[in-house]
């Protein structure tokens, strides 16, 4: 009988625990739209943390600190805007303009090839080079991209007002981070209070540094790109090509390469030899990041495994679009020192104590 009330119970249970996490899990569905923001926000935090960290050691009050580099930030924002916004947008509606007659350019590329490879036009460069087509899947595709990144909310307008959002909540998790962190912890039970306690600084230092790096690294190569397209000819669009791969850069793996893209398509309408000039730039300033700047400025602050990282950029890129491929990484990157310090190591530890144990009977 008494087994019987057990069974039960134990049936009851856990029936319960599986409608808890269905409505669970419905609840975070429908404040999903919240969650990527409250998400944005945590990096936007982890970036800022140690500059409020290096103020505070010099006995500037924590609140002016936050103060200080959120009004620091949005007049560098509102500087860069006014500076080059409207020269960016010119040219970037100038590109958007002129999609098919570098297509057109390309086409003809293609069909030289073609006649002096001594084969006959192929149907699939009648096909593949279908300028209207092709126009309006590079539009499209760019447009999907960015609604994907709004893809939680109904509009941009609304996604703009996300990012405020997301800027006003990092700013009063800084301001107030003993406090919000021990009203977290404090919904553990113990030891896994303390324990979790123990790995905010190296989450938020893992974090903040691989965001502040990237940032960093992309802020140089846009300017470098810049430049270089400048001297190579392609003053006309320079600006606004080294933008595009200044910010393509934040997403790791495949961000250099979607900002070399529409550079190459405008060098090709320029000529051979400066279609040479610009990949090649492209080849030096990709190296000079993987092999000079990474390493200084980003270090090994992410400690994932490539791969990992790179199923982060795609699956953030497939769920959130260019936000989700910006956040993500950093995000698996916290959630590796979790996984580093409350499992692997305690395991590792585990395993040698055993290994000792067994090598002290066997010597007994």
């Amino acid at each position: 009988m008494a087994s019987q009330l057990n069974r039960n119970r134990e049936f009851v249970t856990n029936l319960l625990l599986i409608v808890a996490t269905g409505f669970l899990i419905l609840l975070l569905w429908q404040l999903r739209s919240l969650l990527v923001t409250v998400m944005i926000a945590v990096v936007i935090a982890a970036a800022i943390a140690p500059v409020i960290e290096k103020a505070e050691k010099l006995r500037v009050p924590r609140w002016l600190a936050v103060i200080s580099v959120y009004l620091t930030l949005l007049a560098i924002i509102i500087a860069a805007g006014l500076i080059i916004g409207p020269t960016v947008a010119e040219q970037l509606q100038t590109l958007v303009s002129l999609i098919p007659v570098y297509l057109d350019n390309l086409r003809t590329l293609a069909e030289n090839v073609a006649l002096r490879l001594g084969t006959e036009q192929p149907e699939f460069i009648d096909r593949f080079f279908d300028t209207q087509a092709l126009t309006s899947w590079i539009i499209g595709s760019g447009q999907q991209l960015i609604v994907r990144s709004y893809g939680f909310t109904r509009s941009i307008i609304d996604g703009l007002l996300s990012l405020i959002l997301a800027l006003l909540i990092s700013g009063y998790m800084v301001a107030g981070r003993e406090n919000l962190i021990k009203g977290i912890v404090n919904l553990f039970p113990q030891p896994w209070d303390k324990r979790l306690d123990a790995q905010v600084i190296p989450i938020s230092q893992r974090m903040g540094g691989y965001i502040q790096g990237r940032v960093l690294v992309s802020g140089i190569l846009g300017v470098a790109i810049t430049l270089g397209l400048g001297i190579l000819g392609l003053s006309e669009f320079a600006l606004a090509l080294g933008v595009i791969a200044g910010f393509t850069n934040l997403i790791p793996f495949i961000g250099p390469i979607l900002g070399a893209v529409p550079a190459l398509i405008v060098a090709i309408s320029q000529g051979g030899l400066t279609f040479i000039w610009v990949l090649l730039l492209f080849v030096i300033i990709q190296n000079l990041e993987t092999y000079v700047l990474d390493p200084l400025l980003v270090g090994s602050s992410v400690q994932v495994h490539p791969l990992y990282q790179l199923l982060a950029v795609l699956g953030g890129t497939q769920v959130l679009g260019i936000i989700g491929a910006v956040i993500v990484p950093p995000w698996i990157a916290g959630a590796s020192v979790l996984l580093e310090n409350l499992y692997l190591q305690p395991k590792r530890l585990a395993e040698k104590k055993e290994a000792s144990d067994i090598k002290v009977r066997e010597i007994g």
